[in-house]
């Protein structure tokens, strides 16, 4: 038996930039925080088709704008700290893409695609004159399962708890998610407490800071900033449903050009995550008789349920 907590705690988490590439970010780190010998030779990983595809031509956060698996495995060793989990490339500054883009520029880093993976998997496997180290990520973006070190299995590294022990649950949680009437589901809700409450607030100004900058740059494919400015030209009216297609995309846009602000993600991705939790923030702008307690509650009838959706797919439509 699951609670609304429970959920919270494995579905929805904080993610800088796109999950795929910042996945590839935390296995190299991973692996990196082992070495003794930051000297590297060699870096090489191997990835599934949905995460190769995913990582491929996303812009990276920190980097203005670039992109490749090879920039942010690099990245991952030189300027990522394993320990943010999916923000592991909080710390990254313009010396750490230089030295990346230097190490590419070597030939040492290899990316290779495996076509039987399914899923989420990564290796990544580090070498230097005298050492040899292995990182595994599967199942979920940040799931680490597994390091090594000279071919020798590493067991007591906090990074396999801290990363790990959030998706022990998930496989059952999902079946549990599924097995559950639509009734059920809401009712869980009525779990939340202050706790809760705080951590939706949190998601809430992660995404909301998005959408302002998506608003205010047009970065990206600047969908959010075109729509509002058609409405403010009188193009288009702005309802509900367009307001909520404003924030949304803005987020989206900003997200997707590599600006370095988390989103709140959901089920291992942050576009879920913004999608779960904008269009209930701006239709409850036009809701006169809504507290922000209903808000939140609204919120969390969508945000931690994505794995569900193939049970209920109107769930999105049900707050407010």
């Amino acid at each position: 038996m699951f609670t609304i907590k429970d959920i919270l705690r494995i579905e929805v988490a904080p993610a800088l930039g796109c999950t795929e590439p910042a996945a590839v970010a935390l296995c190299t780190a991973a692996a990196g925080s082992l070495l003794t010998d930051k000297t590297l030779k060699s870096v090489d990983v191997w990835l599934s088709p949905s995460i190769y595809k995913n990582a491929f031509a996303v812009a990276i956060p920190g980097t203005k704008g670039q992109v490749g698996i090879d920039l942010a495995a690099a990245l991952g060793f030189f300027g990522g700290d394993a320990n943010l989990k999916l923000q592991v490339l909080e710390p990254v500054t313009t010396d750490h893409i230089a030295a990346s883009h230097q190490l590419i520029d070597s030939g040492a880093v290899h990316i290779h695609l495996l076509e039987e993976a399914t899923g989420i998997y990564i290796r990544a496997k580090l070498e230097t004159a005298g050492e040899t180290v292995e990182a595994v990520i599967e199942k979920t973006h940040d799931n680490l399962v597994s390091l090594s070190h000279n071919n020798t299995p590493v067991t007591d590294s906090p990074l396999l708890s801290n990363l790990a022990d959030a998706h022990n649950d998930l496989g059952d949680l999902e079946k549990f998610l599924c097995e559950q009437s639509l009734e059920d589901l809401l009712v869980l809700v009525k779990q939340l407490d202050d706790e809760d409450m705080a951590f939706l607030r949190e998601g809430i100004q992660y995404n909301l800071n998005l959408a302002d900058h998506g608003l205010d740059f047009g970065c990206g494919l600047g969908v959010g900033k075109t729509l509002e400015r058609l409405s403010r030209e009188g193009l288009m009216k702005k309802d509900m449903v367009l307001a909520a297609r404003i924030l949304t995309s803005a987020a989206c846009d900003a997200r997707m050009s590599g600006v370095k602000l988390p989103a709140m993600s959901s089920a291992g991705s942050g576009n879920h995550g913004l999608t779960a939790i904008l269009p209930v923030w701006a239709v409850s702008e036009y809701l006169s008789d809504v507290n922000e307690v209903e808000v939140l509650k609204a919120i969390a009838h969508v945000t931690p349920c994505y794995p569900s959706f193939r049970c209920y797919p109107l769930l999105p439509l049900l707050p407010l």
